[in-house]
Order: structure tokens, then C-alpha cells, then sequence
């Protein structure tokens, strides 16, 4: 069956397949903006949720690389602040992975809804990493150090408050100079709800209560952290795979490793392994799959690579439309 027509015509946002560069599969569908009936188009930037963790992923172990911090560095040592009851020798390497135990912000484990963090605590005030931390560090350890995988979204704003610390920059704006500028990703980028550029998607939540939709404006954090938030474009993801893959980013080394599972015990098909800001699939009829995701109220995102034929997929959705569904029939049909 063709890829064509397996895809759920009720999907709305933009799909994107190349295979050694060849475009297989694009499609756009849906409404950047509903109320006005303006069309999602190849241009249009979406917001990834926590599809931004790779790019926080890949900027840490460029400065690893580059000497200027290490993989068993500790959160004691390369940041000044009051740490509270969090172990100040968790290592860079275990927020990395995800096995760090530091009291997450969202556990998904015990949160439902991602709205439910503003109830308290306006969305508005998170601009910046810090703003993030009143949510979090006052709060125990989930967990020893190292003693098992747990999906982490404070982990990765303390990797990128580190980025910020060593590198004196906002993390958004090293990640624009040293990822985004590289891959001529010229749509991607940290950008605030109450201010966003030409061409960014509102992102939409059906309410059952009305039959219709709202944006979520109030639902996620004003500006994007570490733990993700960035906007982004198809063709920019294909032009990150395209550059990491080909060594431009990290050396092809570390990006081997980035690919290849670092923690978790497989007891979920798609979800079992981690490695640094990819999630793994086993393979075991040929290289792992490797692929990285977002989810968020009004937002759904996933970009996978098959070191095994050259395809790259990205799937994005301003509906919270099922990626991972979609993702399935393409594995089906292209694997």
C-alpha cells in the first residue's frame, strides 16, 4: 500500500519524508491559523515541545568535546545555586540519560496534564531556564543517582542553565550560533507566545464542553526552556539530521553514541532505551532506529531516522494530532 494512502486524512499539520535526500512523501494540511482559515504550508514554523531536548542534547556534548566541560562534571561543581536537597554529585552524563533521580517538574508518572503546572504558577513568568526553578528545587530526590531510567524534564533545564553558565550566553542564543546557523535551520528558534515572528502555527486544544477549540496560550511556558518549547520548520529537522549525521555538529563519534542507548531496559517497544536526547528503538534485525518527540497541550511532534535505509521522517501536528499513529504506518510501509 502507498504511504499516500495509509495516512489518516483527518491528520492535520505536515509530514515530511527524504531518503538519501530525495523527498519520498510532504504533505501540509490543516490551519496555521483557524479562525482566519490560514493553511499550514512548507514554511510554516511549529512549535516541538519537548522535541528540543536533542538540540540541548547536541550543544552539551559540543562543549564536552571542546574541553569545556566533562560527562562526569558535577551539578555541585559547574552550577552556583542552592541546590536544596538535590544531590550536588549528579553528573552531566545522568541528566543526559535521564537517570540523574532530580525532582522533575512534570512527572509524567503522577501528572496528567501539563496545565496543570499553571495553576499556581503563571505560565507567563517562564521566560528563562531560572524561571523554571521554583517549580522544582525546593523538592526532594526521586530517586539515588544512577539507580534507573526516568524521562526527566528537569534535567534538561539544568543542562542548559550549564550551557549558559560556561558559556556566558542565553542557551537559546548558543544553540542559534552553534546548531541552528550551522544547518541553515533559519525558521528555528526560541520564540515567546505574546510575541511570536511571521509564520509560527497557534497551536490548538479541543474542548468538549463548547465543540470547538482554543489555543494554548495558557497551557505551556511562554518561551521555551531545555526542556523544549523550540519552534521549527520540516525542512530545518531534515537539515539537523543531515548535519549532525554527516559529523558538522559533534564528531561522528560522539554522534554514535548519541545514537545508541545509553539507559532504560527496553520494556517498552518504542520508549525502552534513551540515548542523548534521542529515544532508541531496538533493532534487532539491523541498526536501532533513532528518533526524538514532543508533546504538549495543542502540540505533537516526532522526527525519526532508519540508519538502515536513509529515511528521515517529521511529523508535526498544531492539533496534538497522533504522530506516533502516523509514525507506525510509515515504518510499515517504508522499513
Amino acid at each position: 500500500m502507498d504511504i499516500k494512502e495509509m495516512i489518516d486524512v483527518t491528520f492535520r499539520g505536515n509530514i515530511y519524508i527524504v531518503q538519501n535526500g530525495k523527498v519520498l512523501y510532504e504533505r501540509e494540511t490543516g490551519f496555521a491559523d483557524l479562525s482566519n482559515e490560514i493553511p499550514n504550508t512548507a514554511e510554516t514554523k511549529f512549535a516541538s515541545a519537548s522535541a528540543g531536548k536533542v538540540f540541548v542534547a547536541v550543544g552539551i556534548l559540543q562543549l564536552i568535546e571542546r574541553g569545556k566541560i566533562k560527562f562526569d562534571d558535577t551539578l555541585g561543581v559547574l552550577l552556583d545555586i542552592p541546590l536544596n536537597e538535590i544531590d550536588k554529585d549528579v553528573t552531566v552524563k545522568q541528566l543526559l540519560n535521564h537517570t540523574s533521580g532530580v525532582p522533575d517538574y512534570f512527572d509524567e508518572s503522577v501528572m496528567d496534564e501539563y496545565e496543570e503546572l499553571w495553576i499556581d504558577y503563571p505560565n507567563y513568568k517562564i521566560r528563562h531556564n531560572s524561571d523554571l526553578l521554583p517549580l522544582f528545587i525546593n523538592k526532594p530526590m526521586m530517586y539515588p543517582k544512577g539507580k534507573k531510567f526516568q524521562y526527566n524534564n528537569s534535567g534538561y533545564v539544568l543542562l542548559a542553565m550549564i550551557i549558559e553558565k560556561v558559556t556566558g550566553m542565553y542557551f537559546d542564543r548558543y544553540l542559534k550560533e552553534s546548531i541552528f546557523d550551522i544547518c541553515g535551520m533559519k525558521s528555528t528558534g526560541y520564540y515567546e507566545l505574546d510575541k511570536l515572528p511571521a509564520k509560527c502555527a497557534n497551536n490548538y486544544i479541543y474542548c468538549h464542553d463548547t465543540n470547538d477549540y482554543r489555543t494554548n496560550i495558557f497551557s505551556v511556558d511562554v518561551k521555551g526552556t531545555g526542556a523544549g518549547g523550540a519552534f521549527i520548520t520540516v525542512r530545518d529537522i531534515i537539515s539537523f539530521w543531515t548535519n549532525l549525521l554527516e559529523g558538522n555538529l559533534i564528531s561522528k563519534s560522539f554522534v554514535s553514541d548519541m545514537l545508541s542507548k545509553q539507559s532504560g531496559d527496553g520494556t517498552d517497544a518504542e520508549e525502552g532505551y534513551y540515548g542523548y536526547g534521542m529515544w532508541i528503538i531496538d533493532n534487532p534485525n539491523g541498526k536501532d532506529l533513532a528518533y526524538f518527540q514532543g508533546c504538549d497541550p495543542g502540540v505533537s511532534f516526532i522526527s525519526e531516522y532508519n540508519p538502515n535505509n536513509g529515511i528521515i521522517s517529521v511529523l508535526v501536528s498544531n492539533y496534538g494530532d497522533n504522530v506516533w499513529r502516523e509514525m507506525r504506518k510509515i515504518r510499515e510501509v517504508l522499513y
